[in-house]
């Protein structure tokens, strides 16, 4: 199979390769806008070969979309009126908006909506990293949109690099990654804030800095252009989520401001629970 990548980045790189070591593509093409992609790309031999998207999409079995997801709203239309049977699938991590964005497109049926819930804080090729879908999940969307041998395929693609599958309505995928994903990153953009805020006033504080400190604001490090585009078309569901968050704070803080120790201790244990749930 010959597969299209637009978008070399971390997803992409990471895809590449992947796909290479599982001899499930038999050649990459790579696509990418910024010509210091398409170059480190090669270098890294993350794709056999690089070409301009027209061309990518004629020479392809399947193209995968790998771009921010704003970036996806026009470009999915656009690679879907240039394709025959071949399939198209994204890797965004919101969906609702995506799908919409093609509901009536003719050639709706050849695109798989997925979200492989894998990744790290880099960004761009050198991010690229072999093993980082293996068992993790993949989450196909809205399956009965697209053409059986289509989904067919893409399971095929998926569980080739290691990862398994499930399925979800766009809208409730939505939700969730909110929950899971989107919140913590903006918590980790807030924390890493709040620290370099107070930084100023004792620049020595990093040097009391650990492990939980570092994997906390780890997210911190991500790439806002990715994060922005997440956070503007899944704002209703991560607004909802930072209205209960917000409020477990300040019963945090008024438990403090009370006292009321014993009871926040209680608290604490009900949010251990999460290590049941993770296991």
């Amino acid at each position: 199979m010959t597969i299209a990548i637009v978008g070399i980045g971390l997803i992409g790189g990471s895809m590449a390769l992947a796909l290479k070591e599982s001899g499930y593509a038999q050649t990459i093409i790579g696509v990418d806008k910024q010509v210091e992609h398409v170059v480190k790309a090669l270098e890294l031999k993350l794709v056999d070969k690089v070409a301009l998207l027209d061309d990518a999409i004629n020479q392809s079995d399947l193209i995968i979309l790998a771009v921010p997801v704003d970036g996806l709203l026009s470009l999915l239309p656009y690679v879907l009126d240039r394709i025959d049977k071949q399939i198209v699938i994204d890797v965004g991590s919101t969906k609702r908006p995506i799908v919409e964005a093609v509901k009536n497109h003719p050639n709706r049926r050849r695109f798989v909506a997925t979200h492989p819930m894998a990744g790290t804080e880099y960004s761009g090729p050198e991010a690229a990293v072999q093993g980082l879908f293996t068992g993790k999940y993949n989450v196909i969307c809205d399956a009965a949109d697209s053409d059986s041998d289509a989904v067919a395929t893409v399971k095929e693609l998926y569980e080739a690099i290691g990862m398994k599958i499930t399925e979800f309505d766009s809208t409730s995928h939505d939700v969730h990654t909110a929950y899971i994903s989107h919140i913590s990153h903006i918590c980790s953009f807030a924390l890493a804030l709040t620290t370099l805020e107070k930084e100023k006033e004792a620049n020595r504080i990093f040097e009391l800095a650990s492990s939980g400190f570092a994997s906390t604001v780890r997210l911190a490090k991500s790439s806002p252009e990715t994060w922005i585009p997440i956070f503007r078309q899944n704002r209703e569901n991560i607004l909802d989520v930072l209205d209960e968050y917000i409020n477990n704070l300040l019963k945090f803080k008024g438990l403090m401001l009370s006292d009321s120790y014993e009871k926040f201790q209680s608290y604490l244990k009900e949010a251990n629970d999460i290590q049941r749930i993770l296991e």
